[in-house]
């Protein structure tokens, strides 16, 4: 149809296929649209969650980034709230928005996951640090951390449509893509997507210097070494590039460098717009720039500046070409290689070397202690770098358990989605087949098949009944209400739906030429499918509580997810049996009234209707067209034709 903006799935070539298929992995695609406002809700758990105090009231889990509140935050956010329990069945929405002001008083830190940009929180894209106009947390989180950072509070959304990147793209029957670091990823691509990775040389060989890192004991002696280490390359007059893992750790490099008295360039998400005329002149000679992950994936420094000049291009290659500064180490190594890589293009000289600490996030959850007591064992000074293989071990360990951490994570998500992805694919399959029902008969099948599988469900109540008669009469007033038989109906024996059926097949093609009936089929079809993924999504955000029951939540969701799914089918056919023929019915008369109001009437037309003997019929009798009531008892002459 012209009204499908999304063609079929053949083949899709991804760009930076890494970025895609795995970094944007967590996040699923969603349509949502706005929802009933609950902005004061998140005012005013924003207010009590400030006041809880963490690892007395909550503690956070910076591997899994996952927060929980204790026993003790529990009565502090009753008391403030003024209710004995708020896990009493009526307070489980004050659960949720409990649960969300939490996580964003907690887990999410301005400037680093997000910014205020003129009063609107925006996302910034943890791996390229770019902001991400228009998308927002799910959830309820979004509306948190704008009751956190006190801004307008924006309404919930509610979800049309979700899926995730994976089963997007498992949607195409081939995909290929392209990066440059996808070789620490093989294993994912294999099993996720089953992609082989590839390594082509590069067209020139590098000719960039990868130097070990330096690493302090402190990221205060840190900071200071790498602003000595620009200080010492700007006297030289080779251009530098500092990339940072946030904006407020980018923000604060540039104050350092600053009061250092080194000119130099700022590159972050609240000044993207300024991105090409900075990166164009990143390689020039002294060039400092300070950028955020921006400055990463993709991006072609020119020496010499931009546009090319051979004789500056020339001047800097002599004194080493572009050096690369890491500041931190970054949880996936493919975002470390996309770093230096900016170094030594096409054959040019280069350098890069990364400034670690043993504060930094990553060695402190992931492996601190260790380097930490090497340390003290060797009693080595704070403003000393170490230059141990085994520190440099450590942090590549610290990484691979970050990377496998987050694979596990993914392949999780992967796994529930799974689950939503087969009742999604049979959904969409009979939306597709109600939406390209072109000929009459193929949509009367769709009509017919829903009626009957209602009809099945309800006539099996006679075969269990205690009082069969009784059910069966109850059943024929059910089909007559839903006008899927006339007044006048043959009804056979005890529980005999076969006529039914042949009654069902000719209504169903009739019904099938009304041009209201897609979108009636659709209507219902979108509104029981979004009720549904509510109910999942509130599924599998409790389902993790049945593992203190030694029962496995996938397997247990699999069980409910499909429950529900048989419910959602339920629901639609006995919307389909108990409406489409009122509406349709509904809409005949309507035309009918429509069309009698545009017939002209002259003065003399008569109303009057002889019996079949020429007698005059009396306006109490039985009308001589033959017309019934509801009941089956004839409709008066005065009630039909005699109006």
């Amino acid at each position: 149809m012209a009204d499908q903006v999304q063609r079929p799935h053949h083949y899709a070539v991804i760009d930076e296929v890494d970025s895609i298929l795995i970094d944007e992995a967590r996040t699923p695609l969603i349509i949502a649209a706005p929802d009933a406002q609950s902005s004061e809700y998140y005012k005013t758990f924003a207010r009590v969650v400030s006041r809880l105090t963490r690892d007395e009231d909550y503690t956070v889990d910076e591997k899994l980034k996952v927060v929980r509140i204790l026993d003790s935050g529990i009565e502090k956010v009753e008391k403030a709230l003024n209710i004995q329990n708020i896990y009493t069945p009526e307070n489980l929405r004050l659960v949720h928005y409990l649960e969300e002001s939490l996580k964003a008083h907690a887990l999410f830190r301005l400037d680093k996951d997000y910014v205020n940009k003129n009063g609107e929180i925006v996302i910034v894209d943890e791996f390229t640090g770019r902001l991400l106009h228009g998308r927002r947390y799910n959830g309820g989180l979004h509306q948190a951390i704008e009751a956190k950072e006190g801004v307008h509070i924006k309404e919930e959304s509610r979800t049309y449509a979700k899926i995730s990147i994976q089963n997007y793209f498992r949607l195409y029957k081939k995909i290929a893509g392209m990066t440059g670091t996808a070789q620490t990823s093989a294993e994912e691509f294999h099993k996720v997507y089953n992609l082989e990775v590839t390594s082509i040389p590069t067209n020139r060989p590098t000719a960039r210097e990868d130097m070990s890192d330096a690493i302090y004991k402190n990221s205060e002696v840190k900071w200071g070494a790498i602003v000595q280490k620009v200080e010492e390359l700007y006297q030289k007059g080779q251009p530098v590039l500092l990339g940072t893992t946030s904006i407020e750790k980018n923000e604060m490099l540039s104050r350092q460098l600053t009061r250092a008295g080194i000119p130099h360039e700022l590159l972050n998400a609240k000044n993207n717009e300024r991105e090409g005329s900075i990166i164009a002149q990143a390689g020039k000679f002294k060039a400092v720039t300070v950028a955020t992950n921006m400055a990463g994936r993709g991006v072609d420094v020119i020496l010499g500046g931009n546009p090319p000049d051979p004789e500056l291009a020339k001047k800097v290659k002599d004194l080493g070409g572009l050096f690369v500064i890491g500041t931190e180490r970054h949880e996936a190594r493919r975002i470390d290689n996309q770093l230096r890589g900016r170094s030594g293009r096409q054959g040019d000289p280069g350098a890069s070397q990364f400034f670690l600490s043993l504060d930094d996030d990553l060695m402190r959850i992931f492996g601190g202690e260790r380097v930490k007591s090497l340390m003290e064992r060797f009693r080595l000074p704070d403003d000393l770098p170490i230059d141990m293989p085994v520190i440099s071990r450590v942090v590549g360990e610290a990484q691979a358990k970050v990377e496998g951490a987050n694979f596990d994570m993914r392949k999780h998500l992967l796994e529930y989605d799974d689950v939503l992805n087969k009742q999604r694919i049979a959904v969409y399959k009979r939306r597709n087949e109600i939406l390209t029902s072109f000929e009459k008969k193929v949509l009367a099948e769709k009509v017919r098949e829903a009626i009957l599988g209602h009809l099945e469900k309800i006539n099996q109540q006679v075969e269990i009944s205690e009082n069969p008669i009784e059910t069966w009469e109850e059943i024929k007033k059910t089909i007559l209400t839903a006008k899927i038989v006339p007044n006048d109906f043959s009804w056979g024996e005890l529980g005999e739906i076969e006529n039914v059926r042949e009654e069902i097949a000719r209504q169903s093609e009739e019904i099938a030429g009304q041009p209201q009936t897609i979108n009636r089929l659709l209507g219902i079809l979108d509104m029981l499918w979004l009720n549904h993924l509510e109910n999942n999504e509130a599924l599998s955000e409790s389902i993790g509580l049945r593992a203190y029951g030694q029962h496995d939540p996938l397997v247990e969701y699999r069980r409910e997810s499909h429950r529900l799914f048989t419910e959602f089918w339920d629901m639609f056919n006995a919307w389909v049996f108990e409406n489409i023929f009122r509406l349709a019915e509904a809409t005949n008369d309507q035309q009918l009234i429509t069309n009698n109001q545009n017939v002209p009437v002259t003065s003399h037309q008569s109303s009057v209707v002889s019996s079949p003997t020429g007698e005059k019929v009396g306006r109490n009798d039985p009308c001589p067209c033959g017309a019934t009531n509801t009941d089956g008892s004839p409709k008066k002459y005065k009630h039909c034709h005699g109006k």
